[in-house]
């Protein structure tokens, strides 16, 4: 995949002005440069972000957890570190599914039991 070039949709500067540099408040917000070709975008490891909103909404502790891992595992992808985003994807997985089945167990015993 060929990179896209930093100025391909900025204008051109106006005549006998010297292009603005990318601190400078005229320079406009250029779109990241995509590195990662399309074989790499494919190992992408699943981050379970709507598992992860669900499990910090029923058993906080194990969600906020379960959420560190989603955010290490977004951050490795990213960074093309394959083996541990496919780590911290398992266990985000499994903190997801805990807090979601204690979450559960719990509104069941106060629904049955108080």
């Amino acid at each position: 995949m060929t990179p896209i070039p930093a100025d391909a949709g900025a204008p051109p500067p106006a005549p006998g002005q010297p292009p603005a540099a990318p601190g400078e408040p005229g320079a406009e917000a250029q779109p990241p440069v995509i590195t990662q070709t399309k074989e790499e975008l494919l190992f992408y490891a699943p981050d379970y972000l709507c598992l992860t909103i669900v499990a910090v909404i029923l058993f906080p502790p194990l969600g906020i957890t379960a959420l560190v891992f989603s955010v290490k595992t977004r951050q490795a992808n990213k960074k093309s570190q394959w083996e541990e985003a496919y780590i911290n994807s398992g266990r985000t997985g499994w903190l997801d599914v805990f807090a979601i089945l204690i979450g559960l167990g719990i509104i069941y015993f106060l629904v049955l039991f108080v």
